[in-house]
Order: C-alpha cells, then structure tokens, then sequence
C-alpha cells in the first residue's frame, strides 16, 4: 500500500506479494453531462470523510482482525507446496492476496483515525497492532519468491499455460506478473543461509540512516533567530522552510547564514552517516550480484539505467533555460546581485480566495482536455464523504491520498486553507485518486497498485491541466503572471533541483564503487560544484556562498537509494503526456488514461513505453524544457513593454 503525499513521500505497508488499491463502479463509458459551475453542489458539507464504509464502528473493525492469525496459520501450511500443482500454487497465492487484502483494509481504518486525532493514545495503539500484523504477515509469506525460485522456470511456464484446465477460481492469471518477476531476479536471490544473512544484516545497515535521522531531529542545536518584529525563533528545519521565503532579503540571508552553519559544524559527523549509507546500499547490491548499486536500484522495477542517464545528461544540456530563468527571476525582483538565499520567495503575489466548492469547480473545467467520461467520474467521487478536507486540532499535516481499501475507495486527507496552495494540492490528491480508481476499474487486486515511478504522472497531470487553464482564465494581467511565475518555480523544484540531486547521488556512490572516501570537505566540494553549475555561479547567474554547499547534508532523500530521479522522470512524463492530450488526438488522450488503467501489470518502463512514451528517449524531457522556454516567453511578453 502506499500513502501517496503531497511531500511526495511514499509509504508502503511490508508485502512480498500484492499491494493496494480501491474500486467504485464508475466507468469511462459514463455519459452523464459535466454540470456548470454556478449548478455544482457546494462540497463543504464533506468536509470529513466516513469511514463506516470501511468498518462500520470498532467492534466491526476488531472481528475483521481477529480472524488474520487464523489465515495467517492457513497460509504458511502452504509451504513446501507451491510446486506440487498449478491448482495448489493458484489457492496458496490467492490466500496469501486475500489476507493482504483484508490487512489493507484494517490498516486504511486504523491510519486515518489516527491522522484525524493524533494526540489518541487509543487510535494510536489500534494502528500499531495492525503494524504488528503486517509484520507477521510478511513473515508468513516471505517463503513465497524462494520456494517459486526453487520449483523453477519451466514447471512454473507449464502452471501458468495450464489455465484452460481448471476452473477460474483457480486461475493463476492474476499472478502470472508477479511469477514472472520473480523469476526475472533469480540471478540475484541468494541461498537460503545467505538470505537469512543478509536478513539479519538489515538492522546494522540501517544504522546510518537512523543516527542521521537523531543527529539532525533531536541533537543538533538549532540558533535562534531575531525576526524584525523583535520575535526571537528557533531556527530549525521547519522554521527554515518557512522563513527562507520571506520578502526581507536581509532576513533571508540570515537565515541561510545561520541554518547552514549549524550542519557545517555537524558537517563531518554527517559525511560519516552518509558514507555509511552509501557503503549499505554498495554492499547490498554486491551481495546480490549488481555491478552497481544504481543498478541494483533501477532493478526491483527493472527501469533502464539509460532512463537515469538521460534525464541527468538532458537536465545539463539545457542549463541555460534555468539560468534564463533565475537572471528573469532577479530582475523582476529587482535584484542585481542575486544569491541562493533569493531562490524561494514568491516573486509575485495574488489574494483570490479558492474554497473547496471553487477548487472543484475549477478542477472540472481544467480536466477538459481529458475528456466528459473522466470529468464526470472525478466529479461524481468528489461528491462523496472521501475527504478530511480542513485543518484540525491534532490533525496530520500536510495532504496525501489514501488508497488501500482496494473494495472501497480512495481517502484524501487534505488541509484545505481557501489559497491558491490549497487548489494546487487539491488538484494533485484527485490526479493520485483518479489514477487508483481507473486502475482499479481495470486490474485485479494483484496487478492493480502501480510503481512509484509512475506515482505520480497523473498528479502533475492534473496541475500542468490547472496551470494552463489558470493561465488562460486570468482576469488581470497581474493573476496571470502570478501563476506564470509558479509554474516556472515549481519546474525549478522538481525538474531541476531534483535532477541536481540525482546527479549528486550518483557521483557520490561511483567515488565510493571506486574505492575513494567522503569526507565533509569532498562533499561540500561535489555538491558545491553541481550547485555552482546549475544555478550559473561562474556565468554570474547567481552567487553561490560557499557556506552553503554544506546543504547535501540538509537532504535526507540520500539516505533513499535513488529516489530523488523519480520526481523529475514523473514530472517529464506529465509534461510530455499532457502536451500531446491537449492536442485534441483522441488517440493520445487514450494512450494516457492507458496508463492509469494498466496499475501494476506491467514494469513501468513499459507501460509508459506502450504509450508511446520513452523514458529513456531525451525527447520527453525536452518537453519540459520546451514548457519552461515557453512560460518564460509568455512573461516577457507581459512585463517587456
């Protein structure tokens, strides 16, 4: 199961075997008329969403539970016993699906009361039992890929053709995938003492992860920081997020001078950590027989490791469209020696209020160019009790959508403020559900939770769609160029920024492959390079402190093994996608939604690459590029009289 937030950090619930989804019988077919605008039910009576869908109270939820250890006893008699027969192999996988299932549903319960009332010792306590549960069921099915790996290729082809002869309910069609992905990494599972080794190494390599996450949450001693008003605030890394967009550019530079200081005086305890991790991710991968730890990273999904390259190769042969836009940036600042510290406030600014009703208002004549089916299936969910929509006292932060209760529907748990932010994201948490409701309409349970690396292809859809059409409804020039502005700063964090990162990431473990070391010094001067580059120091673009090239410290999706590359791969993709869709081809607007269909039958390379879209080609990510020539183009039109 995955949490699909707008922090675009992805939580998995532990499986070996099958993850998460939703259904709601709604169909493309669909051919109700979007209504008007001023005609659309006001959403604000949905403000919290309902969960007796799923349970219809407590005790429901505790009688569903306590029949798992029972299933859970069922599924490891199982063991010995897959290869005996394609019938035996169909009933054990299909237990081992069930049991996820109904855990995935508990779990969907448990977390989103949790998320309303987090100050609940009681929600709390319920969740970690479903946690325990989850354990215990990976413990139980873990036998699954070895004892596959063990009854071997060709018996397993022989069950899988075996289909016509047995009864549906026994049919192996939905696991064909996962069998044969199993069998694709048989060079690189081990024996079975070398598992259990490498089992029982997970702990101690997690090691660097762990103190990284203490050092930098609990134990660095964050400055405090005077604020104009006289109001004196820790500076620590939510402080930093905050205040390093502040219109005062006098306060700004304070708070990088001060916050990167504080990681330079942690800074070689930090390259440790780092090194660490590093040197975990390398011996993992060698251990299971990799050339690299990219490689062994790109495998689980088996992505192209051309895929990684071309999008940092791209990213660097077209440098000076980011640096066309910062020195765009400073001048409409009115700044004439721009520095890292000028990156993150907004350059231009617009009070328009976007409620809930609004938002979807305007998110429904957006989606347009996806045609009336799709506008009529986001509406109509949309309409539902799906959303915890507003701000609560001990609510989770943030936003994310929930879609683990593949036989219910998806959950979006938004903090809705009524600003252009609170549109943004709702456009993005519905793009995340309009994905899982498509692939579950499409795919089995088995085949229907899709990758990460297309996570998040439908979410920037759904904002590259709002963009445009904000852009092209403004009714000033002013709101125009406001959200002009915020398309071009966004590409900068996503496209840019984390493509940087990749290219960090990937240097910083070949120099390890290579038998060299990481010390602070190394570090600052690798990641100080790359910023350097990137945001033009040398051409005078914009002056990079070297104080602040300690900031690889500040990062922890390198603690991720290559994480980061699926935010700009995505955000291509949409790009790339939505250019053609709004062509008006029917065809291309098919080959889109093909994707949200296909779930996880299929690797995701594939998937997209069946619709046309090549993540190894450079051509998809000079979409992006040719997006962002354009946006910049458009606001010197405006301000260049």
């Amino acid at each position: 199961m995955r949490i699909t937030a707008r922090s675009r950090l992805s939580l998995k619930i532990p499986a070996i075997l099958l993850f998460s989804a939703l259904l709601l019988p709604l169909s493309l077919s669909a051919s109700t008329p979007v209504p008007a605008p001023e005609t659309t039910v006001p959403l604000e009576k949905h403000g919290v969403w309902d969960l007796t869908e799923l349970y219809a109270d407590d005790t429901s939820w505790e009688d569903d539970k306590s029949t798992i250890p029972e299933q859970l006893t069922s599924l490891e008699s199982c063991q010995g016993k897959l290869g005996s027969s394609a019938k035996r192999l169909s009933s054990c996988l299909t237990l081992s699906s069930d049991i996820y299932r109904k855990l995935a549903r508990l779990y969907t319960y448990s977390f989103l009361n949790k998320d309303t009332d987090l100050g609940n010792s009681q929600r709390r306590e319920q969740h970690a039992l479903i946690e325990n549960l989850m354990t215990r069921y990976e413990e139980s099915s873990s036998f699954i890929a070895p004892e596959l790996l063990a009854v071997g290729e060709r018996r397993l082809e022989k069950f899988l053709n075996a289909n016509s002869f047995f009864s549906a309910s026994d049919s192996l069609k939905d696991y064909d995938f996962f069998i044969r992905n199993i069998l694709r990494q048989s060079p690189h599972v081990l024996s079975e003492s070398e598992e259990k080794l490498l089992a029982a190494a997970g702990s101690p390599l997690a090691t660097a992860a762990e103190t990284y996450s203490i050092l930098t949450n609990a134990e660095i001693p964050w400055p405090e920081l005077a604020l104009p008003d006289g109001e004196s605030i820790t500076l620590n890394p939510a402080a930093y997020t905050l205040y390093r967009a502040n219109p005062s550019r006098e306060l700004r530079k304070q708070v990088f001078d001060k916050f990167f200081t504080s990681y330079q005086n942690y800074a070689q305890t930090l390259a440790v950590t780092l090194e660490g991790q590093v040197k975990a991710h390398i011996f993992e991968a060698k251990a299971r027989n990799y050339s690299s730890a990219l490689e062994r990273a790109l495998a689980s999904d088996n992505i192209p490791e051309q895929v990684y390259l071309s999008l940092v190769s791209t990213v660097n042969e077209n440098l000076s469209s980011l640096h066309r836009y910062l020195a765009l940036r400073a001048k409409l600042m009115a700044i004439e020696d721009p520095g890292y510290y000028d990156v993150y406030p907004p350059v231009r600014a617009i009070d328009k209020p976007y409620s809930i009703s609004a938002s979807q208002q305007t998110l429904t004549l957006a989606l347009a160019p996806l045609g009336e089916d799709y506008q009529n299936i986001q509406q109509q969910a949309a309409m539902q009790s799906w959303m915890h929509a507003y701000p609560a006292p001990g609510k989770r932060s943030g936003a994310y959508m929930m879609g683990a209760a593949y036989d219910v529907h998806p959950y979006l748990l938004l903090n809705h403020n009524d600003n252009f932010e609170s549109l943004s994201t709702y456009a993005h948490e519905w793009g995340h559900a309009m994905h899982s409701l498509l692939a579950n309409e499409s795919q089995p349970f088995a085949k229907a939770q899709y990758a990460t690396f297309i996570a998040e292809i439908a979410s920037t859809s759904h904002e590259v769609l709002l963009m445009d059409y904000l852009q092209d409804n403004a009714s000033s020039k002013e709101e125009k160029l406001f959200y002009l502005l915020q398309e071009l700063q966004s590409l900068r964090g996503t496209f840019f920024r984390q493509t940087q990162f990749a290219e960090f990431e990937l240097a910083i473990h070949q120099r390890v492959e290579n038998g060299e070391a990481l010390s602070a010094d190394t570090l600052n001067t690798l990641y100080g390079d790359l910023l350097k580059r990137y945001y033009g120091h040398g051409e005078g673009v914009m002056s990079i402190d070297q104080k602040y090239t300690v900031e690889w410290a500040y990062i922890p999706h390198f603690y991720r093994n290559f994480y980061v590359y699926q935010y700009a791969t995505s955000i291509s993709a949409a790009y790339y996608l939505m250019e053609k869709v709004q062509s008006g081809d029917e065809k291309e607007r098919d080959n889109y939604l093909s994707i949200l269909r296909a779930g996880g039958s299929d690797y995701p390379y594939d998937i997209l690459k069946k619709a046309g879209v090549d993540m190894a080609s450079p051509e998809v990510y000079a979409a992006v590029i040719r997006r962002f020539e354009q946006v910049m183009d458009e606001i010197e039109g405006l301000v260049i009289k």
